[in-house]
């Protein structure tokens, strides 16, 4: 882990319609990075904890630490929640739809950063991003205790489905997905049953959500999933109340749990 602290700032380019992974048919599924899989977890005795900023670390992602916290000082875990950016953006664009929010001080940010202009499944498929992602969680459960049940993903635009297809190719991970503007889901695999939470702007331009959250959201329920929709006013974008919102829910259900 690099511990020279960054600042998280920046907007990112303009996302744009996403799509699933357009490689060659996989000769068969198994569970490895190919197929969407991670296999990091949350570490019961973590080698020790960084001082409270933005860092890099191992697969170019970007890691936010919140300030020192009276509950973490009774020796509670941290929760997790990894945010992924959308197509032409940045981790650190992905850290500043969360980071108004994200209050608590028990809650660490992991903000991935895509190899290319995109994820790697909307690219060739599954492959090089998913390792990327599975380095920098197995450098955050080194050094930090996290609560096996208070790990999510979100995302929004591209970042949304690809949040959406690891969520569910990963929910023996994450618990919850939150997904913002998503277009599409295309998991090879399908582990645990994470909650999930998806918004979208009647007006967006880039991913309508007649084609897009009205589909997805009745086939997500009809698979069994638990999934809280909410539509507003705007266009592409996540608005800041929609992100309190998105994270409100997620903490409740883990108080429920």
């Amino acid at each position: 882990m690099d511990r020279t602290p960054r600042q998280a700032a920046g907007t990112g380019a303009a996302p744009r319609r996403a799509g699933p992974e357009r490689g060659l048919p996989h000769p068969a599924v198994t569970e490895d990075a190919r197929h969407g899989r991670l296999t990091a977890r949350p570490s019961a005795s973590p080698a020790g904890e960084g001082e409270p900023g933005t860092y890099r670390v191992a697969g170019e992602a970007l890691l936010r630490v919140p300030p020192a916290p009276g509950d973490r000082a009774a020796g509670r875990p941290y929760r997790l929640v990894t945010v992924v950016h959308g197509a032409g953006g940045t981790a650190e664009q992905a850290l500043s739809w969360l980071l108004p929010q994200a209050g608590s001080a028990s809650l660490l940010l992991l903000a991935p950063q895509a190899a290319g202009s995109t994820w790697d499944v909307v690219r060739e498929g599954y492959g090089p991003d998913v390792a990327r992602l599975d380095a920098a969680l197995h450098d955050v459960f080194r050094h930090f205790p996290v609560d096996p049940a208070g790990v999510a993903v979100a995302g929004f635009s591209d970042g949304a489905s690809y949040a959406l297809s690891l969520g569910l190719a990963n929910g023996d991970l994450f618990g919850a997905v939150l997904a913002f503007s998503p277009g599409f889901m295309a998991p090879m695999v399908h582990h645990g049953r994470p909650r999930i939470f998806v918004s979208h702007g009647r007006a967006d331009p880039v991913l309508p959500v007649g084609q897009c959250s009205r589909r997805l959201v009745p086939e997500l329920a009809r698979s069994g999933y638990a999934v809280t929709y909410r539509e507003f006013g705007g266009g592409h974008e996540v608005p800041p109340g929609t992100a309190t919102e998105a994270l409100r829910w997620w903490a409740g259900g883990l108080r429920r749990t």
